[in-house]
């Protein structure tokens, strides 16, 4: 390096990985990479694809070129994965908003919207029944960011 010269860090994008938090499903791994910024989304589907070492030929333009990212999220080990559903647990995060709730009756309709079969959709059916929809994202936006950051400062990763 030459005198006088600095590197920059890059500086990560809280809004991308708050995002891919949203993203993630239990049929794929969301990898960061610390050094661009990029968040990489492997679905099991490529991975088996990467893994059995098949020509990507007969995939889709798109596909291919997403291919040599996907390659490196899977064998790099500088690449992060960020957090995935379980790290999440969307439903905690349901019992939070709803034990937080002031009105009782609002309280209770929630709690017992997530203790049933079908527990995601029921409770979301009762945010919007209630009108509280709007403070519902608002609450599950905090606590990924939450998550986001604190996964940030774990990996000592600048973000803004």
């Amino acid at each position: 390096m030459l005198p006088g010269w600095t590197i920059m860090a890059i500086v990560i994008s809280l809004r991308d990985v708050i995002d891919a938090l949203e993203m993630a499903r239990d049929d794929a791994s969301i990898y960061l990479d610390p050094d661009t910024g990029e968040i990489i989304i492997v679905t099991d589907d490529d991975q088996r694809h990467i893994e059995e070492e098949a020509s990507d030929d007969h995939l889709p333009e798109w596909q291919r070129e997403l291919m040599p990212a996907m390659r490196a999220a899977l064998e790099n080990d500088r690449l992060l994965p960020l957090p995935d559903r379980f790290d999440v647990h969307d439903w905690a995060i349901m019992e939070r908003f709803a034990r937080e709730q002031k009105n009782e009756r609002i309280q209770q309709e929630l709690l017992d919207s997530i203790h049933k079969s079908g527990a995601f959709r029921k409770f979301r059916s009762t945010v919007q029944r209630l009108g509280i929809l709007d403070a519902w994202y608002t609450f599950r936006n905090q606590a990924l960011e939450k998550i986001a950051r604190e996964w940030l400062e774990e990996h000592h990763l600048p973000y803004k």
